[in-house]
């Protein structure tokens, strides 16, 4: 690791090579449900970590506990990950596949014919068209469509929801 920090790259070469063996063994010891893929992609993970932190290594202490420690976080780090993205993740068993019926489909189709919008949209009070005009269809930023009408974030998001609310009414209507 001394040769890797002086820039050698033949050392770090070597280094890498030496250490990923360690760090699969390391990996599935601590754990043992862990697929092959899982694995290799931790050990990237603690390789990359290595790369970005290998100027913090101290010559002076060992470099396998180093090294471990920094295998231990990214282990603790994709535990955070994979609670968080399971929690919101709900086993579901053959669901019909929604919207395939093209009577569930009716209201937004209303939406899709364009005359028929530009016209309602033309309807609209002035300052509603303009919000809808910059937000949606020009897609600005709030702050940008702020800017641009002189009024307040708040003052717009105000008059896109009275322009949506006026749309699915005249549309719904129609």
């Amino acid at each position: 690791m001394q040769a890797v920090q002086s820039g050698d790259a033949r050392a770090y070469a070597r280094l890498l090579r030496e250490i990923a063996p360690r760090l699969r063994q390391f990996i599935r010891s601590q754990r043992r449900t862990l697929n092959a893929a899982d694995v290799e992609d931790l050990v990237q993970d603690v390789l990359l970590s290595l790369h970005a932190v290998r100027a913090t290594y101290d010559p002076q202490r060992p470099f396998m506990p180093w090294l471990l420690s920094i295998a231990h976080n990214r282990l603790v780090d994709a535990a955070r990950r994979y609670g968080r993205s399971s929690a919101h993740e709900h086993q579901v068993e053959n669901l019909s596949v929604t919207f395939g019926d093209d009577a569930t489909n009716t209201e937004s189709e209303l939406y899709r014919d364009r005359d028929l919008l530009t016209q309602a949209i033309r309807q609209l009070p002035r300052r509603q068209r303009e919000a809808i005009e910059l937000l949606k269809l020009r897609e600005l930023s709030l702050r940008e469509a702020a800017v641009a009408t002189g009024t307040s974030v708040g003052a717009l998001k105000v008059s896109v929801h009275r322009a949506v609310a006026n749309l699915r009414k005249t549309l719904t209507k129609s």
